[in-house]
């Protein structure tokens, strides 16, 4: 779970979309973006984005553009 008092603790998680190409397994499943550990309170809201219908495994996040890929 996300530390709820990020602004008193940014060492605390990850810079929100720090990556733009991220690699997941089918254990990340279900999806969404900003990620677990990210801090949420400065990024975009969270959104489910459904890569296991996608041909080719891949979305990208319409807020931020980071593209997920499933590798397994």
């Amino acid at each position: 779970m996300v530390n709820p008092d990020t602004a008193a603790h940014p060492e605390a998680c990850a810079t929100p979309n720090s990556r733009r190409r991220v690699e997941i397994t089918r254990n990340d499943l279900p999806l969404h973006c900003p990620q677990d550990g990210e801090c949420l309170w400065n990024a975009h809201p969270r959104v489910f984005l459904d890569i296991e219908d996608t041909p080719d495994h891949r979305v990208i996040c319409p807020y931020c553009s980071t593209e997920y890929i499933l590798v397994d």
